[in-house]
């Protein structure tokens, strides 16, 4: 997604992950420790509403650590590790605008944002990420939104953008919207921020998959679950569960297993005859959710790589929680209710949103 920080504002590509909190982009100076990024870095200095974040603000990473009297100037060193790399910097406040033209442009003062000096380079093109998790940080939080609510394009598909909505605008109505409910998170951090579902069994076509009716469930030690993560692409899996969805693509499709680990790091491929060949048809797949199915299609679970096609899944180590990642949500409407404690969702054309 686009943000713009900063007076006057500065737009830059970042990703956004209900699979986190904080907010942040590289900021200028910044060392050999930072990555290679397309545009401009934000700078500080040249905004004039540029704040450092005090570090017993309530939105603070520290404000645990300082107590409610802390010294003058006090302010917050975050250093933030993700699935795939980490950020290192400084807790500020910042200006944001939001809208894609001044005409229905809204600047929102007072956003607490990470300026980060340090990083790992896992960050694909982007210049840095958006935290749309439960806790007080997120975007989502700090807005006061109430609801969001995005529909992805195909993941193939370079020349369409997705939509993100913020507030009453993200509401979902029709006919075809299934809704269930989210289950509570722990309350240990990071575990806190992530949005569980509960997701009672899978489905290939007609056939119901033999999984154990518990290897969803989020244990009392905060192990286990599923979350829904925008910021995770490719879906992974409890052992119990994956290894039953792969018995039965293995079984529907008929060309032979071909290793396609090191292309697409996904352990379940077929190979094809050619760069244009057309994978047979396949049924769709179902994740039974508490009270709402998902129907996704074949192109939602099946990837095309280099003369391979290969289920877009993965193993989940044991005791880890598995993902319900974006690559799954093509083309699907999600609606996250903060209030109503909600996700919903529907099949739509996200191009045309």
């Amino acid at each position: 997604m686009t943000l713009s920080i900063g007076t006057p504002p500065l737009s830059y590509p970042a990703i956004a992950d209900t699979g986190s909190d904080l907010i942040w982009t590289q900021c200028a100076p910044c060392g050999s420790q930072c990555f290679k990024q397309a545009g401009q870095l934000y700078n500080p200095s040249s905004s004039t509403t540029f704040g450092v974040l005090p570090c017993n603000s309530s939105v603070s990473m520290c404000a645990a650590l300082a107590g409610p009297s802390p010294p003058p100037g006090c302010s917050c060193m975050y250093n933030q590790t993700y699935g795939t790399g980490w950020t290192a910097g400084i807790q500020s406040v910042e200006t944001f605008t939001f809208g894609s033209t001044p005409a229905d442009q809204t600047r929102v003062p007072g956003i607490a944002f990470g300026c980060s000096n340090a990083s790992s380079d896992d960050w694909n093109g982007s210049a840095g990420l958006v935290g749309l998790g439960r806790g007080s940080m997120s975007l989502v939080s700090q807005l006061g939104a109430g609801m969001f609510s995005y529909c992805l394009t195909r993941f193939q598909d370079s020349n369409s953008t997705s939509t993100l909505l913020l507030g009453p605008s993200a509401a979902l109505n029709g006919t075809g919207v299934r809704t269930t409910p989210f289950v509570a998170s722990p309350s240990k951090a990071p575990m806190s921020t992530y949005y569980y579902l509960n997701l009672t069994g899978i489905s290939v076509g007609t056939t119901a998959l033999s999984i154990p009716p518990n290897a969803f469930a989020l244990r009392t030690d905060g192990t286990g679950g599923l979350i829904v993560d925008s910021g995770t692409t490719i879906t992974s899996l409890i052992d119990a569960a994956y290894q039953q969805v792969r018995a039965a693509i293995e079984s529907l499709v008929t060309l032979p297993v071909a290793d396609g680990s090191d292309s697409t790091g996904l352990d379940l491929c077929f190979a094809l005859t050619s760069e244009t060949s057309t994978p047979p048809t396949m049924p769709s797949m179902t994740l039974h959710f508490d009270g709402a199915d998902m129907v996704l299609p074949v192109e939602n679970y099946m990837i095309l790589g280099s003369r391979v096609w290969c289920l877009a899944m993965r193993n989940q180590t044991v005791g880890a929680m598995s993902t319900l990642g974006n690559y799954q949500q093509q083309n699907v409407h999600l609606l996250y209710d903060i209030h109503k404690e909600t996700l919903s969702f529907a099949p739509a054309k996200c191009s045309t949103l």
